[in-house]
């Protein structure tokens, strides 16, 4: 194995790790308006990600700038075909941060519903376009023999690559109820209970579609063996719901997230972004890498800091691990 191997199941870990970690994160931003009743109630669902929102998109930081720094040629190909669904993503993160402080600095009904509904859209928005993005990625683009993207936006809302969309949105939002009934207590626990049953369900046809559609058209024995631990986790989470086993929910819905962005990966090696025109135009991990000698140092610098931000972020996790509820909201902003 070289060191662009190695790389590549690097990027592939840290979108794993960002999916679910701002998957849950992006479901909680959807149930603000799906499961919350009253203000309270939102104030609580967006207390549960609080603490940690922020933290969990320095795992997206982190894949964006490995891409940059060991695979070029796939970065610009990928920043510069996708320019607009990705300054879309890009917009919505930028906005659902300043809605998160922003929201309760004033005491106005208006301003803070406002805000509100900044929060549900920029987490809806964001949800279904990475499914989209990583469909075409997987699937193969319009990519020309100077490794230039070609197509036209239009050519990115295909079948595939939309179906991708809805099982990340109906994914995330399970995930995110489930979090919801691990985090709260109360009524609105229970509601996240019930809603995270009937969101998996959704999630589960979707999924197997989705992931069969794949596996038929790219997958191979590793690929089929990721798309049935992604299946038997999820059904293993609706069956923990259905319980009020939050925790192992939580757990198996994690796992369904990390073996579906695993079999995605699976079927995309060698390549990292293959041509639809000219398979020989493919941008695979030899051709778009940089060069050993810059792997190299890269691997040195991520051997040292990647434990200590794990470790961090799971200090924090601890840190904040308790319930939450309507009773600890003193005053409803």
């Amino acid at each position: 194995m070289q060191l662009h191997d190695v790389w590549f199941i690097l990027i592939a870990v840290l979108w794993t790790g960002y999916f679910f970690l701002e998957g849950f994160d992006f479901g909680i931003g959807v149930l603000t308006k799906l499961l919350a009743r009253d203000r309270s109630e939102k104030r609580v669902l967006i207390n549960t990600i609080g603490p940690v929102w922020d933290g969990n998109e320095v795992w997206l930081l982190s894949a964006g700038g490995a891409t940059f720094a060991a695979f070029p040629d796939w970065y610009a190909t990928l920043f510069s075909g996708f320019y607009l669904p990705l300054l879309l993503i890009l917009v919505c993160l930028i906005v659902r941060g300043v809605a998160f402080e922003y929201r309760a600095k004033r005491p106005e009904e208006r301003w803070q519903r406002n805000w509100e509904q900044a929060i549900f859209w920029t987490s809806l928005l964001p949800a279904v376009l990475w499914g989209v993005a990583f469909g075409n990625i997987v699937h193969g683009v319009r990519i020309d023999a100077h490794k230039e993207y070609v197509g036209s936006v239009l050519d990115l809302l295909n079948p595939y690559a939309i179906l991708g969309g809805l099982v990340t949105l109906t994914l995330f939002t399970f995930h995110g109820a489930v979090f919801a009934s691990l985090k709260t207590v109360g009524d609105i626990r229970e509601r996240a209970r019930r809603t995270a049953g009937v969101l998996g369900l959704v999630a589960a046809v979707l999924a197997v579609g989705f992931l069969g559609w794949t596996q038929a058209d790219k997958g191979d024995g590793t690929s089929l063996i990721a798309m049935v631990v992604a299946v038997v986790a999820l059904v293993a989470a609706l069956g923990a719901n259905k319980l009020g086993r939050e925790g192992w929910a939580f757990a198996f819905s994690g796992i369904t997230i990390a073996a579906a962005v695993a079999m995605l990966f699976l079927t995309l090696f060698p390549n990292v972004m293959p041509s639809t025109l000219n398979e020989s135009w493919n941008l695979t991990v030899s051709n778009a890498s940089s060069s050993p000698y810059t792997l190299k140092i890269m691997t040195w610098c991520a051997g040292i800091a990647a434990p200590i931000v794990v470790l961090y972020q799971g200090w924090t996790y601890w840190v904040f691990r308790k319930r939450i509820g309507t009773q600890h909201i003193t005053e409803a902003h």
